[in-house]
């Protein structure tokens, strides 16, 4: 039987998204694509999300600094801004759906926890979303020093909740290879296309990399209400 299920929490239950207004890339004239060019420069982006860099202005200071152009401490504050205001509203504005599927799994007596690659930016809000109060905890990868897909952030997660891997489910999208790692410490894993889209030849390599599959979140409550034959079916 299920005992517990830790979601992803970048596109699989919320998604960052840029506005109509102004962003980060705006500041310095940049598209999107230029920007998270260096703004997910894999290096930087590891040493922000194992928590070796915490200093949010020092994390903007990073990425721009990989820029060939120069930009001014003002510049600097105003990324750091709309940044995290990005964090804060996707954070904040979370489908209903999501919210009244985990309360519902909640409801039934599962344990629900996070387990989130981020940095201190990225998880500054957590405490203002809707999604806190209905987790019983939430491992972010900068707290703990490790990245999905290492096993030891898994294990801290399962530690934490005093669940079994064996009787637990991940649900996420796939992105770290991160139901590899759910799969390598024992979890069950569900690979959620719901806010992220797949099509084609991706989707069906995708697929087979997970123990099940939903396009549309309350089907987890299904997978909970068959969890014997499910978790039979793929031991």
């Amino acid at each position: 039987m299920i005992q517990a299920i830790f979601f992803d929490l970048f596109y699989t239950l919320i998604v960052p998204e840029y506005n109509q207004l102004r962003n980060e890339n705006d500041v310095l004239g940049l598209s999107v694509d230029e920007w998270q060019h260096y703004a997910e420069d894999y290096p930087l982006y590891r040493e922000r999300a194992s928590g070796i860099l915490l200093d949010e202005n020092e994390i903007i200071r990073k990425i721009t600094a990989l820029m060939p152009m120069k930009v001014s401490d003002d510049q600097n504050e105003e990324i750091l801004k709309l940044r995290a205001m990005r964090m804060k509203s996707a954070l904040l504005d979370v489908k209903p759906v999501i919210l009244r599927t985990i309360r519902q799994l909640k409801e039934k007596g599962l344990k629900i926890g996070l387990i989130s690659n981020a940095d201190a930016i990225d998880r500054r809000y957590w405490a203002e979303s809707p999604l806190c109060s209905l987790f019983d905890d939430a491992v972010f990868s900068c707290d703990v020093g490790f990245l999905k897909p290492d096993k030891e952030i898994y294990q801290i997660a399962l530690n934490r909740l005093d669940a079994n891997a064996g009787e637990s489910l991940f649900v996420g999208d796939v992105g770290s290879d991160e139901l590899l790692g759910a799969s390598r410490i024992g979890m069950k894993t569900v690979l959620a296309e719901v806010l992220t889209k797949y099509g084609g030849e991706r989707r069906k390599q995708l697929i087979q990399t997970a123990d099940h599959s939903i396009q549309s979140f309350d089907e987890l409550l299904r997978i909970v209400s068959d969890s014997s034959s499910f978790f039979a079916e793929n031991t």
